[in-house]
């Protein structure tokens, strides 16, 4: 079978790249010191309320408990780097939402693990054996040490997975297989040097140290996986940024390599990527549903992305429209929107 296996090689990354991905590496089931990495991670506590990172027992770091005779695991990137307004140029206008570029188009999860799975079932036909099983965020999952251990990049000092060709401006995906594909070399230098432009730019300083991210002060944390009141010291370093941040993806010199994805589904929708907080906060529940389908901002709910953009409109420079906006939702049902307008509004108060 190995033999095989070993034949279809020259053929496998033709098959994904067909099927929109841009690099394809192969790893065993040894994923180093990252599952010590881990460890130190939680205990510091520094994954908030993401109770999930802490689930699963060792099935985060041995994909072999996971899937049960998985002995290779491949790992693929697909970039996402939309076109659209450049995003500097977004969070300089305080009147506009910022929205991290992977969510301004359709939700990757689906398309990616659609994706895998007929590149899947593609190796499993040719091979006529095997277990296959595709991932995209929807398991216990150390995604970035796989595609570091199959060679696709490094992890970063801002954590990030970056590849010396591509930058850092793509999803990856994983099939954990029984199959005993030959493996690539690991990618173990890190490429950074002494640069710390991610770390120096962060808005709410998340990073405690080169390759150490606390969650808790990041603001993607904050604005999608932070159930309730975002923190007083925290709201004014937020910015206009609504859903998520790419801030120590903007300033890496890595990211010159970025290419700009000619997937269609990653492509702005709705005018998300240069779109006015006012006109946002103003849709209902009802339109926020509809106009998010089939987007990964709708996981958050009308609630949050009311909280969020309350926060950001707290921090607009002050106008008519800013403030009436604001006070069209002083009465919302929520008490955590409710928490977020009279705090906005309060930073407006005497201008």
């Amino acid at each position: 079978m190995s033999i095989s296996a070993e034949h279809l090689m020259p053929t496998l990354h033709g098959w994904a790249e067909e099927l929109g991905f841009q690099a394809l590496g192969i790893t065993g089931v040894d994923l180093g010191e990252h599952g010590d990495y881990l460890q130190r991670w939680l205990d510091a506590g520094f994954h908030g309320e993401m109770d999930y990172m802490a689930r699963h027992g060792n099935k985060r770091v041995k994909p072999e408990l996971l899937v049960p005779g998985t002995c290779t695991v491949l790992s693929l990137r697909m970039d996402y780097l939309p076109p659209g307004a450049p995003p500097a140029d977004i969070l300089a206008s305080s009147d506009k939402a910022y929205i991290s570029r992977y969510a301004l188009g359709r939700d990757y999860h689906k398309l990616m693990r659609h994706r895998l799975a007929k590149l899947a079932k593609r190796i499993a036909t040719e091979l006529n054996d095997g277990q296959f099983r595709a991932f995209v965020d929807s398991a216990p999952v150390l995604e970035r040490a796989i595609a570091e251990r199959a060679g696709l990049g490094w992890i970063a000092k801002n954590t990030m997975l970056i590849n010396d060709k591509a930058g850092s401006w793509f999803f990856l995906g994983e099939i954990y297989t029984d199959i005993p594909f030959p493996t690539d070399v690991p990618k173990e230098d890190k490429h950074c040097g002494t640069c710390q432009a991610c770390l120096d730019i962060c808005p709410t300083q998340a990073f405690t140290g080169p390759f150490q991210l606390d969650a808790r002060r990041c603001i993607s944390y904050l604005t999608i996986e932070h159930q309730g009141s975002i923190d007083l010291e925290l709201r004014p370093l937020i910015g206009n940024r609504i859903y998520g941040c790419d801030d120590c993806q903007l300033v890496c010199p890595w990211n010159k390599f970025a290419a700009v994805t000619a997937e269609e589904d990653f492509a702005p929708k709705h005018g998300l990527d240069d779109i006015e907080l006012t006109t946002l906060f103003a849709w209902t529940k009802e339109e926020f549903e509809r106009l998010t389908q089939g987007s990964p901002i709708r996981r958050i709910g009308h609630e949050r992305w009311l909280r969020n953009i309350a926060v950001a409109l707290g921090n607009a420079d002050t106008s008519a429209s800013v403030i009436a906006a604001l006070a069209s939702r002083r009465e919302h049902p929520s008490a955590l929107v409710r928490e977020h307008v009279a705090w906005a509004l309060a930073q407006h108060a005497g201008h």
